[in-house]
């Protein structure tokens, strides 16, 4: 039977090719984006597909999108919550509007979608959802804590929605790319905070001298990946993150061997701070045993 996918952020970049990869092998794709016109102008017409105008900053806009699919396809299978933007600068740089923004389309944007499209998952016993963090997610890095956070908050609302979800056959995985040859360092996809200050200048125009060099070098192919998520869909227990590219999984073996060594270290005084009558299994979240 052919599955229904939601992709989101569909116009350009990782969602494009995705949209690609799912009509070639067969499935029906609801792909959307802000400009519907330019979604459509990139993959043209298909049988199996429906374009739809969806911005993430929009509720009204989600629910027309999602009820649309249903109304089209008869359910949704798999959704693709890939819509987003990094907002790059150092944090002091940054503005309380920055801030928003940044999460109202990374997590707040993220989470109404998901919201609008549980009940459908939830009524047909089954979904995938695949979240799109990033290297971000895994590591802290200096000139992108906006957008590192904003990843960071997706990871755990991933984690948390799996445990959540999982009764009802709805299995959630979190995609953390590392660096992929997308437009993601172009102005499309990036934006830099406009309120500069002269301590940062000489790090500022090193970081982004930086990311101007590397752009369009990434070794990470984005069709590459889009394979892999439908492999992921197909298998009946995917991963609960999936780390993407070389330098990904570097960075994240580094960043697990970081935190192993600071517990350890720091393991002594952590146990000294138990009460006398700690118990330390009631604690433990409900999906662990």
């Amino acid at each position: 039977m052919k599955k229904t996918w939601l992709i989101t952020g569909a116009s350009r970049g990782l969602g494009l090719e995705m949209a690609k990869a799912v009509l070639a092998a067969g499935d029906n794709v609801v792909a959307t984006g802000r400009n519907p016109s330019h979604v459509q102008q990139a993959l043209g017409e298909h049988n199996h597909l429906l374009v739809q105008q969806l911005d993430v900053n929009d509720r009204r806009s989600i629910t027309t999108a999602v009820n649309a699919a249903v109304e089209r396809f008869g359910r949704i299978d798999v959704l693709v919550n890939n819509a987003g933007y990094g907002h790059l600068g150092f944090f002091e740089e940054t503005t309380a509007e920055d801030v928003k923004a940044q999460f109202d389309s990374n997590v707040f944007g993220l989470m109404d979608v998901t919201r609008t499209v549980l009940p459908v998952m939830r009524a047909a016993g089954s979904g995938r959802i695949f979240n799109l963090s990033s290297l971000a997610g895994m590591r802290g890095s200096a000139f992108s804590s906006l957008y590192c956070a904003s990843k960071f908050a997706v990871e755990g609302f991933s984690e948390s929605l799996a445990a959540e979800v999982a009764p009802f056959g709805i299995k959630v995985t979190i995609v953390a790319p590392g660096p992929f040859r997308t437009d993601f360092l172009s102005t499309k996809s990036l934006q830099v905070g406009s309120s500069a200050l002269p301590d940062y200048d000489a790090a500022r125009d090193k970081t982004r001298a930086t990311f101007e060099e590397r752009n369009g070098k990434q070794a990470g192919d984005p069709v590459r990946l889009a394979a892999a998520m439908i492999q992921l869909a197909k298998h009946p227990e995917p991963p609960m993150r999936f780390v993407a590219g070389s330098a990904a999984l570097q960075i994240g073996r580094q960043k697990l061997a970081e935190v192993d060594a600071d517990l350890d270290a720091w393991q002594e005084v952590s146990e000294e701070t138990d009460g006398k009558y700690t118990d330390t299994q009631a604690w433990r979240p409900a999906n662990q045993s």
